[in-house]
């Protein structure tokens, strides 16, 4: 008997692996990422509401402050600049509300940031370009919103905050203020945004750890350890909620119920460690058969395994079946113990919901493929019966 078993780097979960490999960079492979970005995202919508909310007020209330602090001739172009500023940032107010286009939400936030950031030097710039000493120090304000109030990630809250130094930079120039003073400004901006980007690393940092944490223990919740399908509890929730959306859409599901023959007669021959390798393959198998998003493979027992399929014609159904039989059987597994076959062999018990006719419910639809099962095993093994 020979049996290659899969790799363990193949089983093993990806979440694992990133959390094993790290992720200093703050990026996982490509996968992972855009998962990670994907929640991130939903997350970040009710976050935003607030920031912008907020931030939208405090810019505007700015102004009054433009209007008690800048000389009078200032204050109109001041004024043109937030009402120009708040446009977008009502665009972006927009997007947040409606819940909708949510791959544009980084760049409207993005973009929101920077015009903030650019309008906020020209102010500044303004105020300047007649009393040097025009207060500068909100600039940082917009900085550290983008660190830490945006939802951005640490390179997007940077090249926020680069852009916005730059204008700052470019509007001082404008203004003629002494050169002393401008690096003396600089640099205690800089140094807000060394601060802030420090704070936005380990902020990022702890929240990818936390999404590979939380991913990889519900993972281990939801699967079966040795074979890397879904677990009993977790077949039995998608079970039902399969069959709630067959309901409503008025789609067909199959279950396919799986049983491997002899499998007790082949861990006494063989050992348990065997019989272990045996599952992990058969699990293989049946992980071809339940490819779509919305199909499942699971092991219900011991040498039990299940097969959802959802929108599948009974026809297609069996058929499906039938390859497991035919894949299982020519694994090629030396089976000395089977009175069925010379080689490791499953049974299978097809059962459908038909979306034209009333069913009984998802439970009843698993009972059915248990009696196909049981049939199966009473018509010899090595086969598939369909209820």
């Amino acid at each position: 008997m020979e049996i290659v078993s899969k790799k363990p780097a193949e089983g093993e979960s990806a979440y694992a692996r990133q959390l094993l490999a790290g992720f200093g960079n703050l990026r996982f492979t490509a996968t992972l990422e855009d998962e990670f970005r994907d929640q991130q995202r939903h997350i970040n919508v009710k976050l935003l509401r607030t920031s912008l909310l907020v931030g939208l007020c405090l810019w505007l209330l700015f102004g009054v402050s433009d209007w008690l602090m800048a000389p009078s001739e200032l204050f109109i172009p001041m004024l043109v600049v937030r009402v120009l500023v708040a446009v977008p940032m009502l665009g972006l107010g927009y997007l947040l509300w409606r819940g909708r286009d949510l791959l544009l939400l980084t760049p409207m936030t993005m973009l929101s940031l920077v015009l903030v950031g650019l309008g906020a030097s020209a102010v500044v710039g303004l105020g300047h370009s007649r009393d040097i000493h025009y207060p500068y120090e909100g600039l940082l304000l917009v900085c550290m919103a983008g660190f830490f109030l945006a939802g951005l990630r640490l390179n997007e809250a940077l090249l926020c905050a680069a852009v916005t130094l730059l204008g700052f930079t470019a509007f001082e120039v404008w203004a003629g203020l002494p050169m002393g003073m401008l690096l003396a400004n600089l640099l205690f901006l800089l140094s807000g945004n060394v601060i802030g980007a420090v704070g936005c690393y380990l902020l990022e940092y702890k929240t990818r750890e936390q999404f590979l944490t939380l991913r990889l223990n519900r993972e281990l919740a939801e699967q079966d350890a040795l074979t890397g399908l879904s677990n009993r509890r977790s077949f039995d929730a998608h079970l039902e909620t399969l069959w709630q959306q067959a309901e409503r859409d008025g789609r067909g599901l199959s279950v396919l119920l799986c049983d491997v023959d002899h499998f007790k007669s082949y861990n006494d021959h063989y050992g348990h460690a065997a019989g272990d390798l045996v599952l992990q393959r058969i699990a293989e198998v049946l992980q071809e058969a339940a490819r779509r998003p919305l199909d499942m493979a699971a092991r219900v027992g011991g040498e039990e395994f299940a097969v959802l399929l959802y929108d599948t014609e009974p026809a297609d159904a069996q058929r499906l079946g039938s390859l497991v039989v035919e894949g299982v059987r020519g694994l090629g597994i030396s089976h000395a113990l089977s009175v069925t076959s010379q080689l490791v062999t499953i049974s299978v018990g097809l059962a459908s919901r038909q979306h034209e006719k009333p069913q009984d419910g998802a439970q009843a639809l698993l009972a059915q493929a248990d009696r196909a099962l049981y049939r199966a095993k009473d018509s010899g093994r090595n086969q598939l019966q369909r209820i």
